[in-house]
């Protein structure tokens, strides 16, 4: 694999994107070879490797897959496809079985048995675990030892995708730049198959818990090559980030809810048990609306710990306790101050039940995909479990396409820290970059109505046309954008992640998925 012209081939299977899904069917297409392309070094910028909860498997004594079949559908509030439900929980624990195998240290009691944890809206312990709340930093070191030292896969760092590349109506590959590169001529790398795994979107919203570089670019380069988009109203807000103003927010794990922690405001009044039976394990949305309108009316959230963990926070919930003592909040005497955050896009790229999107050439699996396992609000721990289970369901699909073969040599693009930093901060901090996230989150956030939904994507368009310089990576942000908010405004009731406040009642007659191209968006956006 050499440059010739600014092309590249990759020799095989393209995988955008460096977390958990494409780590992972990578590994699952060996001995088959496979390019990987990660603007950062492994492990850094993929929300994989954040993910405190687990992976939910029904593996425990008592417990089955169409237990958990039926609790994600509950949780997915009516829209979640039965089929898909009931094959990947099907699938979880031989998925496990991968993670343990490639070296995941899961929690595990005196004989071996998986310690399993309990999060909202599941009806038994099954969030398979690593110490507490380090599943996503745990399994994505093993991956990682895992896919160096299989020959063939090639990682390709420091470089970051901006377009997909079509020909005769078949994805071919990707348009690419080195990372911090704005002017150079982008780089095409040709694939005969090619698999998008570059994550969701909380990073357009001004509040969220996801890493920087997550900001819709996976689904905007889709919508713009012309594939299907389904449920892309749908944005899952974590009730429980912590509230220290950093970007992005540090999360406090919905695990420290299932060990019985509660929510109180700023007067000590405990207010989830007026709201729903299942008070603060009852599932995100319901949760996340409830923080939300006590901030709205001037009160700051808390959530306690100190009368079911008290000290053993520190050792149970290392993670959480770091992020409290760098903020300076001491969890074992005090409370943790906490806000709704963009957390999880249940909404994607439309696939089907290989990963295959609407265009030919182009698989997506992990955040950047929908799948219709989340229906309207994901159940906690499955986004970990559809991408392993996707990401496997993928390599299967294209494994034929390619036969094992030694990869070409190709001197990787090195990874500059200081130059991936300041290009990250530099469109952090661009303005156009700024508003569209203070857009999203007031316009298109917890709440919602028409009138701020129509202002949103004007404000979208607005922004689209005059930002200073739009690059393709803009354009993916402000495509994702639109998505979201067109699809919000089309969907007149309330459902699961998406509340409508001039529609608060779900309506039977939107009781299935969106789909929506980028040009029925922009028509929706040009009449707003």
């Amino acid at each position: 694999m050499t440059i010739i012209d600014n092309t590249l081939n990759a020799d095989g299977a393209l995988i955008v994107g460096a977390g958990l899904a494409g780590l992972f069917t990578a590994l699952k297409l060996a001995p088959r070879p496979v390019t990987v392309l990660s603007p950062k070094p492994l492990g850094m910028g993929a929300s994989s490797a954040w993910a405190q909860g687990g992976v939910a498997a029904a593996i425990g004594q008592g417990d089955s897959p169409q237990a958990h079949a039926q609790d994600t559908e509950m949780a997915g509030a009516g829209i979640v496809d039965h089929g898909t439900a009931e094959g990947v929980t099907a699938e979880a624990v031989a998925r496990i079985e991968d993670l343990a195998r490639w070296g995941t240290p899961f929690d595990r009691d005196d004989f071996g048995n998986f310690e399993l944890g309990r999060e909202a809206a599941h009806s038994a312990n099954r969030i398979v675990k690593v110490e507490g709340d380090r599943a996503g930093w745990a399994i994505m070191q093993a991956i990682i030892a895992q896919v160096r030292k299989t020959p063939s896969i090639r990682v390709v760092e420091g470089i970051t995708a901006l377009s997909l590349a079509r020909d005769n109506g078949r994805i071919v590959g990707v348009y690419c730049r080195r990372l911090g590169d704005r002017y150079s001529e982008p780089i095409f790398i040709r694939a005969r198959a090619t698999i998008l795994a570059a994550g969701g979107l909380g990073g357009l919203y001004a509040v969220t818990t996801n890493p920087p570089g997550v900001r819709g670019h996976a689904m905007g380069m889709a919508a713009r090559a012309g594939a299907i988009i389904a449920d892309p109203e749908f944005v899952q807000f974590h009730p429980t980030a912590i509230a220290t103003g950093a970007d992005p927010a540090p999360l406090a794990t919905e695990a420290l809810r299932g060990e019985g922690a509660i929510l109180v405001n700023d007067l000590g009044e405990r207010f989830m048990p007026a709201i729903h039976p299942d008070a603060e394990l009852a599932p995100r949305d319901i949760v996340a609306r409830a923080n939300f309108r006590q901030i709205k009316s001037g009160r700051r959230v808390f959530l306690d710990t100190r009368q079911v963990l008290g000290a053993d926070i520190l050792t149970r919930f290392p993670t959480v306790s770091k992020y409290c003592h760098d903020a300076g909040i001491d969890p074992v005497s005090g409370m943790i101050p906490v806000t709704p955050a963009a957390h999880f896009h249940m909404g994607g790229v439309k696939v089907d039940e290989r990963g295959r999107s609407s265009l030919p050439g182009l698989w997506v699996c992990g955040e950047a995909s929908c799948t219709g396992l989340h229906g309207a609000n994901r159940l906690a721990s499955n986004s970990l479990l559809e991408a392993v289970v996707y990401g496997a369901r993928i390599a299967e699909d294209i494994g034929g396409l390619e036969p094992a073969r030694d990869l070409s040599p190709f001197k990787g693009i090195e990874w500059n820290e200081a130059e991936g930093n300041r290009a990250e901060t530099v469109l952090r901090n661009t303005i156009a970059v700024q508003e569209l996230r203070r857009v999203m989150s007031d316009l298109v956030g917890v709440e919602r109505d028409a009138e701020g939904l129509k202002l949103a994507l004007r404000q979208i368009a607005h922004l689209e046309a005059t930002a200073e310089q739009v690059t393709s990576a803009y354009l993916n942000m402000t495509t994702s954008a639109t998505l979201v908010a067109a699809a919000a405004l089309l969907r007149t009731e309330s459902r699961g992640g998406h509340f409508r406040l001039d529609y608060p009642e779900p309506d039977e007659a939107w009781g299935h998925h969106t789909e929506m191209t980028l040009n029925e968006a922009l028509a929706i956006r040009a009449g707003a």
